[in-house]
């Protein structure tokens, strides 16, 4: 009996001495009373309301405003070149000179032959006023004095002959000196002086390139015709010519056409745009980006462009609430350009969005804007 006592003391001992051990377990153990996961860091901004300019950009390439092969028209030796390769001319300037020797002895023949022609009408008349006078008295028959008249009106005509004759024979002469028909810059010269050129030549003397003003054909999908075409109704059309990058500005013009017909096979139209191009930066046969400016968006709300993501229903932005979470949000957009996306519903001014960390989150996680940000002035400063 006493062992049994002794036995059921030492139980009790025992379990005594478990129970205080359990309760010094931390109230932490229990699922329920785990911390709460960490917040996400991420980077904010906030939601603007600002003007934004609208525009159309398109691919485009340079070309000259008008583009000149200068040829011979008459056939001659070659005397002399009056242009330096690369020159600037005017119009009227002198580029070359054909021997005019053979076109002005030609001039001389017609101008001899005209004489000759004169001289003769002179005595036909006489005769016709003699022939006349002697009808009258029936010294002369009728029908000779109609042969004097045709002869007369047969020397009145080879006269015009010969003052047509003269008159080509000037503008043949004229043709061998060669002048600039429009200004511009002179190309490589294809011919050298002392060669034998001919009218039908084909390479001709020199390509004549004018680049002031200077014209720019461009592309832009057909859908946006109808815009183009109401915003042409109000005005002129600023077009930005920038080098490939979309960033380097070259120079300003205005839209000076859009063309007639669509291209069915890319469904694109093409518009020309014409620049001044008084410093010479714009070249024939560059590849530039065509921006048309059509018009001002007042008052529309902007976020940056990372700000928007896309998925399977369309796009989205992660919203930061006020409890620091966020929630993903559907927006809808009317433009994204040079990092700045205008949105048309979805977001209110004001509104903090996640700018950057997005692949991380899901709806309802917290964030931590505030680590977001030192984390990218550490990265910034080489931390």
């Amino acid at each position: 009996m006493r062992r049994l006592i002794v036995f059921a003391v030492m139980i009790a001992i025992v379990a005594g001495g478990v129970a205080w051990y359990v309760g010094r377990e931390p109230a932490t153990a229990t699922p329920a009373a785990r911390a709460a996961p960490a917040a996400i860091p991420v980077l904010a901004g906030t939601a603007q309301v600002q003007d934004v300019q609208a525009y159309l950009t398109g691919l485009g390439t340079v070309q000259a405003f008008n583009t000149v092969t200068v040829k011979a028209r008459v056939d001659g030796q070659l005397d002399k070149i009056g242009f330096i390769e690369g020159q600037n001319v005017k119009a009227g300037d002198l580029l070359a000179q054909i021997d005019p020797r053979p076109f002005q002895a030609m001039l001389a023949q017609a101008v001899a032959a005209k004489a000759r022609d004169e001289a003769q009408l002179a005595n036909a008349k006489l005769d016709l006023q003699r022939y006349s006078q002697l009808v009258i008295r029936e010294f002369a028959t009728k029908q000779s004095v109609d042969t004097q008249n045709a002869l007369v009106a047969q020397f009145e005509a080879a006269i015009q002959g010969d003052q047509a004759a003269i008159d080509n024979a000037r503008v043949q002469l004229s043709y061998t000196t060669i002048t600039a028909p429009i200004g511009g810059r002179t190309g490589v010269r294809l011919v050298d002086q002392g060669n034998i050129i001919h009218a039908g030549d084909a390479g001709g003397i020199v390509v004549l390139t004018q680049l002031q003003p200077i014209a720019a054909i461009f592309t832009l999908p057909q859908d946006v015709l109808d815009q183009v075409h109401e915003q042409m109704a109000l005005g002129t059309l600023k077009v930005i010519a920038l080098k490939r990058d979309d960033k380097t500005v070259i120079d300003e013009g205005t839209l000076a056409l859009v063309d007639n017909q669509i291209d069915q096979t890319a469904g694109t139209i093409r518009l020309k745009a014409v620049f001044p191009n008084l410093h010479d930066v714009l070249w024939p046969g560059e590849f530039v980006s065509a921006r048309l400016m059509l018009n001002v968006l007042h008052g529309v709300v902007t976020v940056p462009a990372p700000v928007v993501q896309r998925g399977p229903e369309g796009t989205y932005a992660y919203v930061i609430k006020a409890d620091d979470t966020v929630e993903m949000r559907p927006i809808k957009l009317t433009q994204i350009r040079d990092g700045l996306a205008v949105v048309a519903s979805g977001l209110a001014a004001g509104e903090r969005v996640v700018v950057d960390g997005q692949y991380k989150l899901k709806p309802g996680v917290r964030v931590d804007a505030a680590a977001g940000e030192a984390a990218k002035g550490s990265t910034k400063t080489g931390v």
